[in-house]
């Protein structure tokens, strides 16, 4: 079949479009950091947790701080509204890509880079719709899908072209499907693990400065990190699944630890280290956040460090 060049072309502008917006998203967020309103109540959190070592009191504080999350400024604002315009024309273009060549727009590194990046906005936006308390990563969010589009623009980038016959299978929508939305909802967790960590310690030392004021605090990012990948893991628990009979249905084998699927198997082990350890040792906070990381790790090397570095049965149109 044929590829429609004009729909393409119109899916690459779209892609420079939805960057150009990201690009504002990430400066409003920035001045949301530098200019935005304190909250009143965090640094009342840093003052008298150093100064009382009452548990119960620390406890009350805490619990005032989350019922009074920073007032979102008007940066904040423009921030959101620019990173739904982005993803609105984000998906405008996963979409016209996919019309380009009659087929789903997962066929290469670029074309998936360009998925998973909606993907993480739109977990995003989701949680943001659904009353979380994640507006403050805004910045967090909105500054690696640039980076991933950036580099699938330049490094990642192929033109549209029909499926090689490997991959001309219904397993491409199912597996590729799932695990496009666990690099959405993974990314997420990650951000909410990596800013715990630095807030747990500013919380304790009375650092951070402004933006220790306008992120959450650390339960709440705690609570986001594990609920996020308690979410994704049955997702990955599926995506491997589901590749082991595409490769049954391709090969004629189930599992043959190729690159792929070897660090896939890596990654799985490890997301249920982290929630077989917070479900039975008790093991929240710092540690738990450290192997939810250590997960996110392995998940990136299997799609970067394998596609690009190792050689096996996934590696399939160069990148």
């Amino acid at each position: 079949m044929a590829v429609n060049e004009t729909l393409a072309t119109v899916s690459n502008d779209l892609v420079y479009s939805a960057m150009a917006i990201y690009a504002g998203a990430f400066v409003a967020f920035s001045a949301e950091l530098a200019f935005g309103a304190r909250s009143s109540a965090r640094p009342a959190l840093h003052t008298e947790a150093a100064a009382t070592a009452s548990g119960a009191a620390v406890r009350t504080l805490s619990q005032a701080t989350t019922q009074a999350p920073p007032k979102q400024s008007r940066f904040g604002r423009i921030g959101v509204a620019l990173t739904v315009l982005a993803f609105a024309l984000h998906l405008g273009a996963v979409v016209t890509r996919g019309l380009s060549v009659q087929r789903v727009p997962w066929g290469n590194m670029y074309e998936f880079s360009l998925t998973a990046g909606l993907a993480v906005t739109g977990v995003w936006l989701v949680l943001l719709w659904r009353g979380r308390d994640v507006r403050s990563l805004g910045l967090f969010v909105v500054g690696p899908v640039l980076l991933t589009l950036g580099l699938a623009v330049t490094v990642l980038y192929a033109d549209a072209a029909e499926l090689i016959p490997a991959l001309k299978s219904t397993w491409l929508v199912i597996h590729v499907s799932a695990a496009v939305l666990c690099a959405g909802v993974f990314s997420v967790g990650a951000t909410a693990s990596l800013l715990y960590l630095m807030q747990s310690r500013w919380e304790r030392t009375g650092g951070g400065g402004r933006l220790a004021t306008l992120l959450p605090t650390s339960a709440s990012l705690d609570r986001t990190a594990y609920r996020t990948n308690a979410f994704a893991f049955p997702l990955w628990t599926f995506a491997v699944v589901a590749g082991a009979i595409w490769a049954e249905n391709a090969w004629g084998r189930y599992w043959g630890w190729d690159p792929k699927e070897t660090w896939a198997f890596i990654t799985w082990v490890v997301y249920a280290c982290y929630l077989h350890a917070r479900a039975t040792a008790g093991w929240k906070g710092r540690r738990a956040a450290w192997i939810a990381l250590a997960g996110f790790g392995c998940f990136l090397f299997n799609y970067f460090g394998v596609n690009i570095f190792l050689t096996g049965l996934h590696s399939y149109n160069g990148l």
